[in-house]
């Protein structure tokens, strides 16, 4: 596939407003950003367990989906969303928190594990692996936090900073993973570049942030 590739997104989080800013819902932040700015509301599906809206991307119509059910059951409204959809999976994007990547790093690939995602466990569990995944860096917790409170629990006001702004990393990706593919989409994000006061200063670019891999 190339472009034109991207046919839909589900977006992971948790329903209800105690977990509306917690970590695990960066997912969720993404989707609602993305209807907000295509003046766009959400419809329960309600067979489908979850919302649905339809926003255009690159003059492309992309419909959009948020799992009602809790994350560890998001494989079965996922499903259930691709089905009534007709979509093929690969053409699925699901945008996601990732304990493994740095604080506000976004990283684009198809396929792979779940990672102890078990929202990805699930879906995969349902639909296989072949999608393409919109990984979005939450860091690892503290050494006196484990991890199921880590995510649910809301992150600090720079930490809250930085994923907002990979919530609009994404958003200013997806156009490009419409119009020239996966492939392209992925170089673009994931190359490193210059800060502009360095090279107003003719120095070296710094490292990225969040390029460990």
């Amino acid at each position: 596939m190339g472009a034109g590739e991207l046919a839909a997104i589900a977006a992971l989080g948790n329903p209800g407003a105690e977990y509306q800013m917690t970590r695990h819902n960066v997912g969720f932040w993404v989707a609602d950003a993305l209807t907000a700015r295509s003046g766009v509301r959400f419809r329960s599906g309600r067979k489908l367990n979850g919302d649905v809206a339809r926003v255009t991307i690159a003059n492309q119509p992309v419909p959009v989906f948020k799992p009602m059910t809790f994350m560890n059951e998001s494989g079965r409204a996922v499903g259930a969303f691709c089905a009534y959809q007709k979509l093929n999976v690969e053409g699925l994007l699901v945008v996601h928190d990732d304990l493994d990547l740095p604080v506000g790093t976004v990283r684009l690939k198809r396929g792979g594990g779940h990672g102890g995602h078990n929202g990805l466990r699930d879906i995969m569990a349902h639909i296989g692996a072949d999608f393409m995944r919109m990984r979005i860096g939450i860091g690892r917790p503290p050494p006196d936090m484990d991890a199921i409170r880590y995510v649910l629990s809301r992150a600090g006001s720079e930490e809250e900073s930085r994923l907002l702004e990979s919530v609009e990393t994404v958003l200013g990706t997806l156009p490009l993973l419409i119009e020239k593919g996966l492939e392209s989409a992925m170089q673009s994000l994931h190359t490193p570049r210059p800060h502009p006061e360095s090279i107003a200063e003719g120095g070296h670019p710094p490292p990225h942030p969040g390029r460990t891999r």
